[in-house]
This record gives structure tokens, C-alpha cells and sequence, in this order.
């Protein structure tokens, strides 16, 4: 069996699974629509909410990004796997105490208006949607290369399939589903894993071959540093990004974890408050396993690649005519990947040889050496985003771990999208239908109005999978500047401060959006101008789009304390409310209010 067909039926099997278990697990009613019921075991809960939370931007984008960035991309596993301590210490336990369905309805509740309520809305909207067009294009990625479709015709089967099992089984089905996507995407996650490590270090556990020695005896990470020297660029296990920026980016993620409202809505679904706690337990251990893998997929994946394209480095002659690839020579996976665009090679000199080297290096021994060669500039363009999915064909493994990696990396994407697209769902049926602008619509009523809105955030997504802002991480690291700048500050401001009154938390909501938006925009969108060149000295305070979102949570919770003292004070009754959550009685049922 060639490996299109391998990947149709693997790809296809999982899609038969994902489909069964909505139609075993659907919604009935809208609190099952919303919640799932409220009635999920905590390990269950913390398995979806692993597959929720590890969205294509983990599986295929995360491990792309340390291939790239080494030791700089260690923000991105910092922030990610800190922001759950954050979530299960600061928030789940509170939030689940409260009892309501979504984080806008906390918000309009604890801060007694309607108009908080809205905000809060359209905060989830910006957030939920700049997410989930990280995923789709995720999708569009892998079904475009394995499929051997264009990434439109890919976007359109994933949204078909998403459109299925979100609006039909709400939360309830998408939960189950959840759970037999986490299975699938950590089983091809690690098989890849496993084999690379142990063709390269002897180690067949990813985790210690990274630290462990090649075939020669020289430590692994001391070779790879000596062979990406070598092409001019930066040691892998050196940053290269400033302290103030790795902090910003840091924080950023973790505090946009905490506040991120498809991952929150998880802790609605179990039965207990203490369960809430129980479950962001659960889901650490479930997503430690692919998060401590996924350094070693990226240093090895780097490792493979310049072994392939520029086999001289490992010769110790990186600048002999021979050291390079001849182009026509090129092994099937690249001309593969080149089909799908993300590979694209430009021979600069004429030689018909591909030479990867650093066009932005500053060393000039390198410089001479490269340019006495023939050099005449970088020759050959990786996307980062498919360093993960291609790791198994330029790793010469199996066809099945190859189609595996297919079904897994489709799982992840599918998995967080869905969760996504149930959030703005509830967002605009429960928080803005049914509670402001027609509150006596029937429970029946709602569930429609929940999955047309469903089924117009499906359309929308695909179109921002289609023309993203950015490589897949990326797009995520946004999104979640976002909720760190919008909603995490009011969420912890209505959990730990009776004072703090709706004037304060909408004015505080709208800066942190408005500001943190109004970045990344300004560097990464539709406003860019000569002025706005994407390097660290035109940064505030040397802080990239990605971590802007530290300060916008900063000048939110300012802002929101200055509104709230010079405004009326918070009502008795929500100050009591207030402290009644914070009650440490939470270990039982929870009490709505």
C-alpha cells in the first residue's frame, strides 16, 4: 500500500472514531450543549482538556518553532505548561464554584451588568477567532501535503468534519471526542519520537536522548551546535532573544492560558469544585508528555535536516561544492513538501547545488568562507510549521508513522478548533441572545441559535485558516496576548477584589483589548508601514507582538483600579458574593448563583 492510500485509511479511521463518538455522546439539552451536563470524571475531563489546550500550534507548529529558534523557543514551553499552574490555582476552583456556563456570564454577573457581559463577549470573539485560525491552518497544512490536496480543498474537508461533531454534540460530544483525539495525537506524537531518538542517540526515551551522545561519543547537543555554527547560524543552545522579551512572551502565555475561555469552560463540565482542581492535575500530567518530548522532536528534526540539505557539515566541510545537496538529487519528502509550497528553493548562483546558509549572519570568517564557495544568498526556504509533520520522511522512518503523524496532527487542530467554535457559540446564543437582547427564548430556541452560530463561526474560521497573519504558533501566541491583556486581569479582579466595581472592569477590559490589538496589528497586520518594521528597536521597550500582551494587562488593571475608585462603589451584595466564592468550602457540590 503506497503511502497516499496508507494515509486515507488511517486519517479516515480516525474520522470514523471522532464521528461515532459525537453521535454516541450528543447533546440533548443545552446545559449538556454548554457543559457536557456538568457530570465528567476529572481524568476524563483533564484528557479533553489536554486535547483542547494542545491545539495544532503544540503538535505541529511548537517543536517547528525550538528547530528554529533553539533555546529561544523554550518560551513557548514555559509559558504554555506555567499557565496551567496559574489556571488550577488561581481560577478553575473559583470559577467552578460559581456555577455559571461561560466566562462572559461570570463577567456579567460579578460585575452586575449586562454591558460587562457584551465586552466580555467580544473580547472571546477577537481571542477565540485569532486561535482558531492557527488551527485551521493547521489542517489546511496537513491535509494539503498528505492528502495531496490544496490547502483550500483541506480547509473545507476539516471544517465539514468540525461542523459535524461540534453542532451536533456541543460540548457533550465534542468532550468524548476529545478524548479519542488526545489518544491519537500523543500515540503519533511519540511513536516518531521514540525512532528518531533511537536512530540517533541509542536512547529510545526522546527526553533523555537529547541529553545523551551520537555514534561517535560527542554529546548531541554539542554536535548539533557544531553543525548550525557551521552554516552561520546562532548555537542552538544559546537565546536569541532579549531577557526583557523572553520574560514578556513568558508571562504573556501563561496569564493568556489562565484566561483563555475555551480552556476555562472545561472546568463547567465536572461535578465538583474540588474536581475543577483535580482536573487541570489530570490534564498537566496528560500534556506533559508530548511537552517534554517536543524539545527533542525540534533539536532532532534541526539535526536531520541539515544532515539531509547540506550533508558536508557532518563531513566538517559545510563549504566544499560537494558538501552540498544537488538539487535534482533531492529526496522524495522534499519534492513532496515542495508541492505544498512550504519548501521552496531558489538556486542564487547557478551551481544546481543547495546551499542553506545564514543570510543574516554577522561573522565574517563565515561570510568569506560562504561567499569564496560561490555563495550568492540562502537558497532554500523551511516553514517552520512543517518541521513535525516531515520529521518522520526525512527521518527515513515507516510509511504508517508517517500517515499516523497525519492523523495525529489533524486531531490536534481539530481538537482545540472545536472547543473554540463552542465557546463563540455560546458566546453569542447564551451570552447575547439569550441574555440580553431575548431573554424569554425557549431552552429549544437557544440550542438552534447556539448551532447556527456555530456553523457561521466554522465559515469565518476556515476563511482566517485560509489567509492567516502568521505561522501557526504564532497566530496562537496572539490570541493569547489577548486574553492576558483582556480577560485574565478581570477574571482575577472579580475573584480576589470585592471592590473592584463594572465601571473598572469594562474600562479595563476595553484598553487592555484596544492597546494589545492595536500592536500586533501595527507590526504584524494591516497597518505595517516602513515605520513599523518588525525588529526589536522599534518595540516598546524591546517587547515583540507576541508578549505585548504583559503590558496590555498591565494598563488594564491600572485603569481599572484608577475607574473603579473615582466611580460608585461595588454593591453589598456582590462584595458578598465575592467572598463567598473564595469560601474555602469548595470541596463539595457547587453552588450557583
Amino acid at each position: 500500500m503506497d503511502l497516499k492510500t496508507l494515509t486515507f485509511v488511517v486519517v479516515g479511521l480516525s474520522f470514523v472514531l471522532y464521528i461515532a463518538v459525537a453521535i454516541w455522546a450528543r447533546a440533548g439539552s443545552t446545559k449538556e450543549f454548554y457543559v457536557a451536563g456538568g457530570g465528567v470524571h476529572p481524568v476524563v475531563n483533564g484528557m479533553a482538556t489536554a486535547a483542547d489546550w494542545m491545539s495544532a500550534a503544540s503538535f505541529i507548529s511548537m517543536a517547528g518553532l525550538i528547530a528554529f529558534l533553539g533555546y529561544g523557543g523554550s518560551v513557548y514551553l514555559m509559558g504554555w505548561t506555567g499557565g496551567y499552574v496559574l489556571l488550577a490555582v488561581l481560577l478553575a476552583p473559583y470559577l467552578r464554584k460559581f456555577g455559571k456556563f461561560t466566562v462572559p456570564q461570570f463577567i456579567g454577573d460579578r460585575y452586575y451588568s449586562n454591558t460587562a457581559r457584551l465586552v466580555a463577549v467580544v473580547c472571546l470573539i477577537f481571542i477565540s477567532f485569532t486561535y482558531v485560525a492557527g488551527q485551521m491552518r493547521g489542517v489546511g497544512i496537513v491535509f494539503s501535503r498528505f492528502l495531496e490536496v490544496d490547502i483550500l480543498t483541506g480547509l473545507l474537508v476539516g471544517m465539514g468534519l468540525v461542523f459535524f461533531y461540534a453542532v451536533l454534540g456541543g460540548m457533550k460530544g465534542v468532550t468524548y471526542t476529545q478524548v479519542a483525539q488526545y489518544c491519537v495525537l500523543i500515540f503519533a506524537y511519540m511513536v516518531p519520537a521514540i525512532f528518531i531518538s533511537l536512530n540517533l542517540t541509542g536512547n529510545p526515551v526522546p527526553q533523555f536522548g537529547l541529553g545523551g551522545s551520537v555514534e561517535s561519543g560527542e554529546p548531541f547537543l554539542a554536535k548539533l551546535d557544531a553543525v548550525v555554527t557551521d552554516l552561520g547560524f546562532l548555537e542552538y543552545t544559546q537565546g536569541n532573544k532579549s531577557m526583557i522579551d523572553v520574560i514578556s512572551i513568558t508571562l504573556a502565555l501563561m496569564a493568556g492560558t489562565a484566561g483563555l475561555p475555551h480552556v476555562i469552560v472545561r472546568f463547567f463540565t465536572v461535578p465538583k469544585v474540588r474536581d475543577a482542581r483535580s482536573s487541570a492535575g489530570w490534564a498537566l500530567v496528560f500534556i506533559a508528555i508530548l511537552y517534554t518530548t517536543a524539545p527533542a522532536v525540534g533539536a532532532m528534526a534541526r539535526f536531520n535536516l541539515h544532515a539531509t540539505v547540506t550533508p558536508g557539515v557532518l563531513a566538517g566541510d559545510p563549504f566544499a561544492a560537494a558538501g552540498n545537496l544537488v538539487y535534482e538529487e533531492r529526496p522524495e519528502w522534499m519534492k513532496r513538501w515542495e508541492s505544498t509550497k512550504l519548501i521552496k528553493f531558489e538556486d542564487k548562483n547557478g551551481d544546481g547545488r543547495i546551499q542553506y546558509y545564514n543570510d543574516k549572519s554577522k561573522n565574517p570568517d563565515f561570510l568569506a568562507k560562504v561567499e569564496a564557495a560561490g555563495w550568492k544568498g540562502n537558497e532554500l526556504d523551511v516553514d517552520r510549521d512543517i518541521m513535525v509533520l516531515a520529521n518522520p520522511e526525512i527521518a527515513k522512518l515507516p510509511d504508517w508513522v508517517i500517515a499516523l503523524v497525519a492523523a495525529g496532527g489533524i486531531a490536534a487542530a481539530l481538537s482545540t478548533a472545536a472547543g473554540l467554535l463552542l465557546v463563540i457559540s455560546a458566546a453569542i446564543s447564551h451570552d447575547l441572545l439569550k441574555s440580553v437582547m431575548m431573554p424569554d427564548m425557549s431552552e429549544k430556541a437557544e440550542l438552534m441559535a447556539g448551532r447556527v452560530a456555530a456553523a457561521v463561526a466554522v465559515a469565518i474560521a476556515g476563511y482566517l485558516g485560509y489567509n492567516p497573519p502568521g505561522f501557526v504558533a504564532q497566530v496562537v501566541a496572539f490570541a493569547f496576548g489577548l486574553a492576558c491583556a483582556s480577560l485574565f486581569p478581570t477574571i482575577l479582579l472579580g475573584i480576589f477584589s470585592k471592590k473592584m466595581n463594572k465601571e473598572g472592569a469594562i474600562v479595563g477590559m476595553l484598553t487592555g483589548l484596544i492597546f494589545t490589538f492595536g500592536y500586533i496589528l501595527y507590526f504584524k497586520g494591516i497597518f505595517i508601514t516602513p515605520m513599523a518594521e518588525n525588529i526589536p528597536a522599534n518595540w516598546l521597550f524591546g517587547i515583540s507582538p507576541e508578549g505585548i500582551g504583559v503590558v496590555g494587562a498591565l494598563l488594564n488593571l491600572i485603569v481599572a483600579v484608577i475607574v473603579s475608585k473615582v466611580t460608585a462603589p461595588c454593591p453589598e451584595h456582590i462584595q458578598h458574593l465575592v467572598e463567598d466564592i473564595r469560601t474555602p468550602r469548595g470541596a463539595g457540590q457547587a453552588h450557583a448563583h
